[in-house]
């Protein structure tokens, strides 16, 4: 199993310590000799550390912020959901493609937010105004939940409340293999547990501080052998040189790994590596030696939904990489299905 988030300091709002998850969470920090400090808001954090743009960076994925989440207007999710669930933000990895470069700026320190019955009880009107279809709410759009589960127990809570919705449905994605804590909970088949995967060269060159391929693929068995519905985001697919044999092996590994039986209503999820002028502007400042393809003028540019544009592949590329990824999923795993390609 990989390393366990430990953070070298963290932040309270005082109204955090109110709530049951937020009391839990402070005597566990203190117990690991965490420095704790009060903070008006978990919006505005002064107080990491960081003489530059790297460090800055590196110092925020070291810091836990603990707070309430204000707002309870879920934003919409396309095309994987139908709302976002809002439990955490930002994550412990330092992937260099991140998009939440572009959105959560140079200091992307974790936040969990505690007030989860007011974030379900929000989920559940959603709901209600939806019957009798169902309602998908998505709990990884900004985060990777799974490296302060230890602390929170926000995923437990949550994937157990969608287990008791007939008409409401949970799903979320993670990089990580520490799974155990999720294993026992009551999720009744409501609850599609999906893995972040990619070809090994590049979550060895890219995916600093996450499990290995490896790693995830033997907590995804863990997982479905528990009755989850399991799904894989290949993301993001980049084009290089030997890229169809890179992805391949990853298809291999995959197949090689996931238990026959454990492979009923897979779902894959494909998406093209992307970029914002401010994501590759930040990233520049943050990873200056990376070497990650991000020369705009061999791209596409696109509006996306958020009003935003970004630099796609071209549509030879994108079309080449779409047959290609499908074609081997569906080799290695026919009864799947594929949710998109984008």
């Amino acid at each position: 199993m990989s390393h366990q988030f430990i953070p070298k300091r963290a932040f309270f709002e005082p109204k955090a310590l109110e709530y049951p998850i937020g009391q839990q969470v402070y005597e566990q920090l203190q117990e690991m000799k965490v420095p704790i400090t009060l903070t008006r808001s978990h919006n505005r954090i002064t107080g990491i550390p960081g003489d530059n743009p790297q460090e800055a960076y590196q110092e925020a994925k070291n810091t836990l912020v603990v707070g309430i989440r204000k707002s309870l207007n879920f934003a919409g999710c396309k095309p994987s959901a139908h709302y976002q669930l809002p439990l955490t933000t930002s994550c412990s990895s330092m992937c260099e493609y991140c998009y939440l470069a572009t959105t959560l700026g140079k200091k992307p320190y974790l936040r969990v937010y505690v007030n989860v019955e007011e974030i379900l009880d929000q989920a559940s009107r959603y709901i209600e105004t939806r019957a009798p279809e169902i309602t998908w709410f998505e709990g990884a759009a900004t985060s990777d939940p799974i490296p302060t589960e230890y602390l929170t127990g926000l995923l437990y809570k949550t994937i157990e409340f969608f287990g008791r919705q007939p008409l409401g449905r949970f799903r979320f994605v993670t990089k990580h293999d520490r799974v155990d804590s999720l294993l026992m909970a009551k999720h009744n088949g409501h609850t599609r547990f999906r893995f972040s995967i990619n070809a090994a060269s590049i979550i060895e060159q890219y995916e600093h501080k996450t499990p290995t391929l490896s790693q995830r693929v033997e907590a995804a068995a863990k997982v479905a052998e528990k009755g989850y519905l399991i799904g894989f985001i290949i993301a993001p697919i980049f084009h290089y040189p030997g890229w169809k044999e890179g992805y391949l092996q990853l298809l291999q590994e995959l197949d090689k790994q996931l238990p026959k039986k454990e492979r009923n209503n897979i779902t894959f999820e494909l998406i093209s590596h992307r970029f914002t002028k401010k994501a590759k502007n930040n990233i520049l400042e943050i990873f200056p030696e990376t070497k990650l393809p991000m020369e705009e003028q061999e791209r596409k540019f696109k509006y996306g939904q958020f009003g935003y544009g970004k630099y796609i592949y071209q549509k030879e590329t994108i079309d080449e990489m779409k047959n290609d990824m499908q074609e081997g999923v569906l080799r290695y795993f026919p009864d799947a299905s594929i949710e998109y390609f984008v």
